[in-house]
């Protein structure tokens, strides 16, 4: 049972559209406005060629993804670095993929090779478990705003990943 960690290929396209599309249905059912729960093979190439994108691979398939967003959308807010397209495999979820990928990017991605101490990322206020789940891993509520699109209050949270201690993929406050 292999786990290897690495930036997304065009190869890995197709499988990318499948996991996105999987993980985003409830955001759908929300009726928010995320491009990622719409996404299809044209948007997940644009993603992977404006930003970084990052899988987590088990038994050599996909099960996880996340983009480091370096095309600067997120620099209206925020000078931080910036996470999104956050996406598991729902027959994959609740088995620690997502936080493995996550710890992974956090550490290897944006402290280490981009020298960031510190990572943000967004979500909708009326997600039943998002906030809370990002809470649990560090991430705190920084900015409330009403994008006016519908989606109502979304929040943007801030995680000092210099305060963790990251080892064997269990993350560790320090």
């Amino acid at each position: 049972m292999s786990e290897v960690f690495r930036k997304a290929e065009v190869k890995d396209i197709e499988r990318l559209v499948e996991v996105t599309y999987a993980a985003y249905a409830l955001i759908r059912e929300l009726g928010l406005q995320w491009p990622a729960a719409h996404a299809d093979y044209p948007m997940v190439l644009q993603n992977m060629e404006d930003n970084e994108c990052y899988v987590l691979e088990k038994d050599g398939v996909v099960v996880a993804t996340v983009t480091y967003s370096t095309s600067g959308e997120a620099k209206v807010i925020t000078d931080l670095p910036f996470m999104k397209w956050f996406a598991v495999d729902p027959s994959y979820s609740n088995q620690g993929y997502g936080g493995k990928l996550l710890d992974w990017v956090e550490q290897e991605i944006i402290q280490n090779l981009h020298g960031h101490s510190q990572v943000t990322l967004a979500t909708a206020q009326k997600h039943p478990w998002l906030v809370n789940m990002y809470e649990r891993r560090g991430y705190e509520i920084i900015l409330e705003i009403d994008t006016q699109n519908g989606d109502g209050i979304m929040y943007l949270l801030r995680k000092n990943i210099a305060d963790y201690a990251y080892s064997g993929g269990v993350l560790n406050q320090a």
